[in-house]
């Protein structure tokens, strides 16, 4: 299925001939120049400073957009679009443009598609900026029936989306930072949060669905359900009913914690750290924003964060942070800390938003 419009676009010939024309352009004005005219570098920028300029610049392109992604080694912010005209944009705002096929509403068309045709469980897919697609994993509980089957429908999108295989298995890690349990499970705290003055904590969604009080690794309670999002969502809020210590801080199991004292939203390319209570702190980066997970039994999430950081039972609801700024919360995902994989995370200024909570 394709949804190409030509209204708020430009054709990909049309934006390759302006382009040719100014780099012609460009070679008459400077052929009789003692000194060749350079385009001035970009300034490097912080992976925060990227993510609030690719909001910015979203908001200004509109439908020439088709994605960004931040290159951490040369501290750029790289802008997908459509044509030379916002091209120009992008550069003036200090960012790199990088000319693409795809649009996002061909992007959004297919990830439609695959949600019709493709709910296949044992699947994920994601829009992947860097490849300006949407890429489709299977993982080992696809059988090869659904395996003709994904490949016929991602087949049939043409050029949008590509397949892959991956070996581990697409689950919730329910068995951050500090160890939290309840009912038989386990999983990981998230951040705490404050909410109409009173102290509370974020987790994951699918660990307050399968469990409702929670107590420290003693055995003592400290909170009780206030909030539970999943599937759809995975995000849990816990109103703390014991009087202990709840610090804006990471544990970082050596020792020494991180200070916590905001939320941003993740951008492609951004350095992630993960802490949980199963394999404590892993580092990563980003691969994917709004990814959709189908966990199998209907469990169905949209919205994820996508990284190469790896995880285990047990670390769900655990915290994803980059520096001082909270970025997720542990959902689930394939492989683990020895064969690495992927893990997904549900977003927490999202989370903070649906609750009405905030960061401290």
């Amino acid at each position: 299925m394709k949804h190409r419009s030509t209204t708020g676009r430009r054709t990909v010939m049309a934006g390759a001939g302006v382009a040719a024309l100014v780099a012609a352009g460009v070679t008459f004005q400077t052929a009789n120049a003692s000194e060749p005219a350079k385009t001035p570098r970009p300034a490097p920028l912080s992976a925060l400073a990227a993510g609030k300029l690719a909001s910015t610049l979203g908001r200004d392109l509109g439908a020439d957009a088709a994605g960004t992604y931040y290159d951490a080694k040369s501290g750029s912010l790289v802008v997908n679009v459509l044509d030379a005209v916002a091209a120009k944009t992008v550069e003036a705002a200090g960012a790199k443009a990088r000319i693409v096929e795809n649009s996002l509403a061909e992007l959004t068309g297919a990830r439609t598609t695959l949600k019709a045709d493709a709910s296949v469980p044992g699947t994920a897919w994601v829009t992947d900026p860097t490849t300006n697609k949407v890429v489709v994993t299977a993982d080992r509980t696809v059988s090869d029936a659904e395996w003709a089957k994904l490949t016929e429908v991602v087949g049939g999108l043409g050029r949008v989306a590509e397949l892959h295989r991956t070996k581990g298995e697409f689950t919730p890690f329910i068995a951050g930072g500090d160890a939290i349990a309840g009912g038989g499970g386990r999983c990981s705290l998230g951040f705490n949060v404050v909410k109409d003055g009173a102290p509370y904590f974020l987790t994951a969604g699918h660990c307050t669905d399968a469990i409702s009080t929670w107590s420290d690794p003693s055995g003592a309670e400290i909170g009780v359900n206030e909030v539970s999002r999943f599937p759809g969502d995975d995000y849990g809020l816990v109103k703390y009913t014991a009087d202990i210590a709840h610090p804006s801080e990471v544990d970082l199991y050596d020792g020494s914690s991180q200070r916590i004292t905001g939320a941003v939203d993740a951008t492609v390319g951004m350095k992630v750290t993960r802490s949980g209570s199963t394999t404590r702190v892993h580092s990563g980066t980003v691969t994917g924003l709004d990814a959709t997970v189908n966990y199998g039994n209907g469990d169905v999430v949209d919205g994820l964060v996508q990284t190469d950081v790896c995880a285990e039972p047990g670390d769900s609801g655990g915290s994803l942070f980059s520096g001082s700024s909270a970025v997720g919360l542990t959902s689930g995902g394939s492989g683990d800390c020895t064969s690495g994989g992927e893990t997904f995370f549900q977003p927490v200024t999202e989370a903070l938003s649906a609750t009405g909570a905030r960061i401290g």
